[in-house]
């Protein structure tokens, strides 16, 4: 279970045209690949998430749970443009010997599905038997299951989209704006626009969240409070926790990813007519209370693709549901994946 560096020495060419000299790809692995090759788990992250898909979503990986290291080969791939291990921002340019910082190039989803070929075929898996991600990181798998859908066996949508929305696309720009009025942002260091990051994270916190959810649980029992509200606390409490743990320039890089994506661009004219193309059997699931990717967006899916099962989970906790219900969303795995 512990973090491994797949180190590819060959130039690595992004859709924008720029080309990476090499990449890093930082991923763990949980499980033995079985001899016929066939229990291969593939999951893919969303935005500021890890390679180590056991520890933030433990309550569905692991020994004993549905998706289990004794039964299968689990793989999960940091993202290129992160800044945990696969490259990126902090990664060091070889033409300058230091690090990319603002520098590192624009990525799309369809680089990052790419990297993650490029990781399966250092790997030796010809087949994903599921293939797995909620949020940005169903974009991910969309792209993915049309790039090699001879390789791969089944899905499972959380929380996600076909295109990201113009909704999206308008909260990920109020993020960067956050992070551009930083006034440390073009510095080239790794602390760089760390209080835009704290304000980008706030933003973000209000969509991955809601109404009901902040009036439940942040509501002061004080009436005569005048400040330092609990709600207060509580955004400025999750934006120092990410400062620690996260990138400003890798946060600005992969909103842009997520901005990018579109299964329709370049193939299509539309989206359902390219979501027709996806023909594995797919598990969709929803969250009622979803206001950053609500249900509308997995009943698209369900509409336009070939083979779906699609649940909506009642849930207190929007679009961050799909992290934290693990009882119900593991027993609807279950069931899925019970099927011949």
């Amino acid at each position: 279970m512990s973090l491994h560096i797949h180190h590819s020495h060959q130039p690595f060419h992004l859709e924008s045209g720029e080309v990476l000299p090499g990449l890093d790809i930082a991923y763990h692995t949980y499980g033995t690949l079985n001899k016929h090759g066939d229990n291969v788990v593939w999951i893919c992250h969303a935005l500021t998430a890890n390679s180590d898909v056991a520890d933030w979503w433990q309550g569905l990986i692991g020994d004993g749970r549905v998706v289990d290291p004794a039964k299968h080969f689990i793989v999960c791939a940091n993202v290129i443009g992160s800044c945990y291990g696969s490259s990126g921002p902090l990664t060091v340019n070889p033409e300058t010997g230091q690090p990319y910082y603002r520098n590192f190039p624009q990525v799309t989803i369809r680089d990052i599905v790419h990297a993650h070929i490029l990781l399966r075929k250092h790997l030796n898996i010809e087949r994903i038997h599921l293939l797995v991600g909620g949020s940005m990181g169903g974009y991910q798998v969309l792209e993915w299951a049309l790039m090699e859908a001879e390789r791969i066996g089944r899905l499972f949508l959380l929380c996600t989209g076909a295109a990201e929305s113009a909704w999206g696309i308008g909260v990920h720009t109020a993020q960067r704006l956050a992070l551009e009025a930083d006034p440390t942002w073009e510095e080239p260091r790794p602390d760089a626009g760390a209080k835009g990051l704290k304000a980008a994270r706030a933003i973000g916190m209000l969509t991955y969240r809601n109404y009901q959810t902040f009036v439940r649980m942040q509501t002061d029992p004080d009436k005569e409070k005048t400040d330092n509200f609990k709600a207060s606390s509580y955004i400025l409490y999750q934006g120092d926790k990410l400062v620690k743990r996260f990138n400003a320039q890798s946060y600005w890089l992969l909103t842009k990813a997520m901005d990018s994506h579109n299964i329709a661009r370049g193939r299509h004219e539309e989206v359902a007519i390219t979501l027709r193309q996806i023909e594995q059997p797919t598990l969709l699931i929803g969250i009622a209370s979803d206001i950053l990717c609500p249900p509308e967006e997995q009943l698209t899916l369900a509409e336009h693709m070939h083979n779906t099962i699609y649940h909506e989970i009642d849930s207190p906790y929007g679009h961050d549901g799909f992290l934290i219900e693990f009882e119900k969303i593991g027993r609807i795995l279950e069931d899925f994946l019970s099927k011949p």
